[in-house]
Parts: C-alpha cells; structure tokens; sequence
C-alpha cells in the first residue's frame, strides 16, 4: 500500500551527527524523501524509533504479531530476536513460524540462527538444531545472525560442531551473539576472536569492561527477572558507543507498563548524555546487526518516535514504514489469528513420584537470587520424618521438580532456598533453556496438582495452594498464547500476584523459576537428568 506524502516537524534527534535541530520531515512512500531545517517547527521531539537489541520473544508468553501490538505503545520498532526458546521445542518448524507471524504484522522483527539448541547434553529438549540447519538458516535474509553461543566451553576448546558453526556466521558474514557470563582475561579473549561480538550477561561493570577491550559489545540487561541495568549503565560515560540496551526476557504484564523506553528515562535522570543514551537502542544496534531499519536520514524507512520532551519522554506515537502504528498510549495494530504448534508427551504423577529418601546427611540447595540467573549452592541438613525430606517452609527450603515433557520418564528433584512461599505450589511450561515442566512447592500435594494442570492442558503457568488454583495455558510450544497481548498480560498480572500471595518476595517469581533449569548458568541448577554443578559442568548428587 502506498501511503500519501506527509509532513511532521519538531526538534529533531540526529544520531548520526549526534545533534538536535528543530526541522521538517516529509514522508512518502514509506521512506523519509527530505529533511528540511525549519526554525518554526512544532515544539515536539521526533526520534528515531527504539530496538531491544536482544530479547527471546517467547518469554513474553505471547506470539510476535502480540508481542509487537504492546511493544509499538513504547516506542518499540524492531527487536534483535532469538528464537532459541521455541527452537529448543519445535526446532525449525517453530524458527519458521516465529518469522512468518511477525511478517503479519507492521513491526520489524530480525531474528537469528539459535547456536545451541539443545543448550546442553545434559537436559531432554524437543528438537536440535544441526550444523546442517545452521547452514540453511544462515543462507536465509530473514535471519539476521547468529544467535548467542552459549556453548562457551565449546569455544574454548574448539569443539567440531560450534566451530562449524561460527564459520557459517564468518562465510555468510553475519554477526554472532555471545553469553559467556564470568569470562574474562585470555578466555575471554580466546572468545571474542572466534568471532563473537556481544554479550548480554555481564554483570560486574569489571567484565563488561574486560569484554569491551577484547572487542565486544555489551548489551546492558533489563528484563522481568535479570536485572542488570544500574551495574552496567555507568558504561555510557565510558565506552558509548560499545553499548546497546535490552531486554533478554520480558513478561507480559511488565511489556504492558514499558519497555527500552523506561531504561531510556533512568539512564537520563542519572544525568548521562541524551544523544549517547538514544544511540545505545537505535544507532549501534542498527550499525551493529545491518538492520533495515531507519535513522531519520534523508532515503532512510520512516521508522520514528514522537516525544513530548527530553524531560518526561513521553511518547506521543510511533511510526513505522511510515505507518503510525500507535497513538497516545494506544496500539493501533490488529490482532491476527494463529496456530498453536506444540509437542508434548507426559503422564500425570502421583505424589508419591515426588518423595525423596532420607540419607541422615546434609544435601546441596539451590540458592535463587533475586534479579539474577546465577544462583549459589548452600549445605544443610534438611527437615526430615525420619523417612523422606520434607520442604521446610521456616528456613525456606522447599521443593523443585523438573520433568521431561517430551518422553515418558520420572521426575527430577532437588531443594531450593529464595523462593519463600509459606504454602502452597507453582509450575510452569516456560522453562529455560529446554523447557520442561518445571515447579517449586511446600508439599508434594500442591505440587503434584499444579503440574498436573500443565500436564493435562499441554502446557502453560500455574499456582496452587488450599484456597488458589489458577492456569494460564500456553497453547504454542507450551510457551505462548496465542491470544489477545493485553488480555494474557492481565490474566499473567493476576496469577503472578497469587503466587506472591503463597509468600514469596521475589519481583517476578515465575521468571526466577524459568532460569532454575537454565544449566549453562552457574552455580547449581536442575534438569529433567538431575541436579547440575554449572561450575564444573557436570551432574553432582543431591
């Protein structure tokens, strides 16, 4: 559809010249076709429109063409997007359908090639994707690079299959996403010179530094769960033009209230310069990723935001291709109807298929820790009825399972501290990095149930306790809905908040729940095989 030639003035914000000058911009055809000084113009900021340089949609719970209708209300026009989660699920069936449900709608979605699918051996995933994938995935112009090599040990050591893989990047001349959390010095560098070019997991402004001199770039991390944003952002004073911002994983309740715009506002109320903050989440990803996005240049894609102020940024609305795409806090893109792929294979459990023998010795706890995707291992001797372990709600020692939902098999079980529920069970489908069902309780009743509803609904999120029993199902991969953005936001705000009504304390305890099986994040984590030592990237026993 061709669009009727416009005009919009205000001050606008060059990025590329990095400076603010009051001027006209006239949009035809999609395209900016002049840009004219005018003295006179509206009293309006026209900016660029806003990228999260690395973020897996899935996590949102809902599907792109979902995902883009609430992102486009916060200046959001593209997004870095790695399909890994789905992937790790449906493989290349779910790759394709995340890229064909984006092209349904005005949003510019640029995913990638996910590097480690499964993530590690270690765990039980629905699908894999191949160097031979790798190959036709790369060949493809929708994907855009490869996505984070988080097989960093494989780097290191120069493993056949990553190698080849970080090849096909090089050959087709496509970047490549890091995720090496805690590397640093001859390793880090080691690393970067295999080609990789980012990493979104520091989280000590020490490593990010260490990786900025190796020659990456560093994305600064604000999610739902993993916070890293205040540890991280005194690097716009230092090393701008190395950093991007994202969100990594950002839950649909917290996508309702904002997204990169809300990093924008922190980082200028702490006072760091306007125009490098704007270039962290426009210019340097689309310089750094070749996309197809524009820059307010004269030729360049009408994609563009339209703020009150520098002060508030409020956004007036947001434009792309030259659309205007949403309007003083309102989406205007339409919903579209979609398919929910899926696999899964599981059977109920009793409770019994959850008790855990008494040994009289201490055992290993997972230690989540608010805000991170780390966690730490703790020592104790566990509450007990001389026969089997119990959860122990007092000292905050309570019980995590994990089951494979792709082949008949019997649970995994450990115990976990930082979750403080007094009552009650959570279970959740969104389970990273292969996304087996995955829960945390106070007793093996409520657990037993709430992954159950999992079971029997073939996937989504639930809580359980005496007085609550919620579901929110995930119809596509056991991973997203399928429906209507704001009204899943809502019904996930509803059921997070009866979670935190079981007693926990946690900011987004679905989410910290999703990371407790992620194994290639250290120290100790679970997984459909067993209880896992990240550090020395093996099993260990309870």
């Amino acid at each position: 559809m061709t669009l009727k030639k416009y005009n919009i003035s205000g001050n606008i914000v060059d990025v590329v010249a990095k400076r603010i000058y009051k001027g006209t911009l006239t949009v035809e055809d999609h395209k900016i076709t002049a840009i004219t000084e005018n003295e006179t113009a509206d009293n309006q900021y026209i900016l660029p429109g806003l990228i999260d340089a690395h973020v897996h949609i899935e996590s949102s719970m809902i599907i792109p063409s979902e995902f883009a209708r609430l992102a486009v209300v916060h200046g959001t026009v593209a997004t870095v997007s790695d399909p890994h989660e789905i992937a790790n699920v449906i493989g290349m069936e779910g790759i394709n359908f995340m890229i064909n449900n984006g092209k349904k709608v005005p949003f510019k979605f640029f995913f990638g090639a996910p590097s480690c699918v499964p993530a590690t051996p270690f765990e039980t995933s629905g699908a894999s994707i191949n160097v031979a994938d790798i190959e036709e995935l790369m060949a493809k112009s929708d994907i855009k690079y490869l996505s984070e090599m988080m097989n960093f040990p494989g780097v290191l050591f120069n493993n056949k299959d990553v190698m080849a893989k970080l090849a096909i990047a090089k050959k087709y001349n496509k970047p490549v996403d890091g995720h090496a959390p805690g590397l640093k010095g001859a390793d880090a560098d080691k690393y970067v010179k295999s080609g990789i070019t980012t990493d979104h997991e520091c989280f000590t402004i020490e490593e990010a530094i260490d990786k900025i001199n190796s020659g990456m770039k560093v994305q600064i991390r604000e999610g739902s769960a993993a916070k890293n944003f205040d540890s991280l952002v005194d690097l716009l004073s230092t090393h701008p033009d190395e950093i991007m911002f994202c969100s990594d994983d950002k839950h649909p309740n917290d996508l309702t209230y904002g997204h990169i715009n809300q990093l924008i506002i922190r980082a200028m109320n702490k006072g760091y310069d306007f125009i490098d903050i704007i270039r962290a989440c426009t210019y340097v990803p689309v310089k750094h990723y070749n996309l197809e996005v524009g820059l307010l240049q004269k030729g360049d894609s009408a994609d563009f935001i339209i703020i009150d102020n520098l002060h508030d940024f409020n956004i007036l609305s947001t434009y792309i291709d030259g659309y205007k795409v949403a309007e003083k806090g309102k989406t205007l893109i339409n919903s579209v109807e979609e398919i929910c792929p899926n696999i899964f294979n599981a059977n109920t459990i009793n409770s019994s298929d959850l008790e855990v023998p008494f040994k009289n010795q201490e055992i290993k706890v997972i230690k989540a820790l608010e805000g991170q995707l780390i966690t730490e291992k703790i020592m104790i001797l566990p509450k007990h009825d001389n026969e089997f372990i119990l959860s122990d709600t007092e000292r905050d020692i309570l019980k995590i399972v994990v089951m494979n939902r792709y082949e008949l098999s019997k649970p995994s079980i450990a115990f976990i501290n930082g979750f403080g529920f007094k009552e009650g069970a959570i279970a959740s489908t969104v389970a990273h990095d292969s996304h087996n069902i995955i829960a945390v309780g106070t007793n093996d009743s409520d657990i037993t149930e709430a992954i159950n509803l999992l079971i029997n609904s073939k996937g989504g999120i639930s809580v359980v306790s005496d007085k609550t029993k919620y579901h929110l199902p995930l119809p596509v991969a056991g991973l997203m809905s399928n429906e209507d953005g704001f009204e899943v936001a809502h019904k996930y705000e509803f059921i997070d908040q009866k979670a935190k009504e079981l007693g926990s304390e946690l900011n987004a305890p679905f989410m910290t729940l999703s990371f407790m099986a992620l194994l290639v994040i250290p120290e100790l984590k679970l997984s459909d095989k067993g209880l896992f030592d990240g550090n020395t990237f093996s099993f260990t026993t309870l």
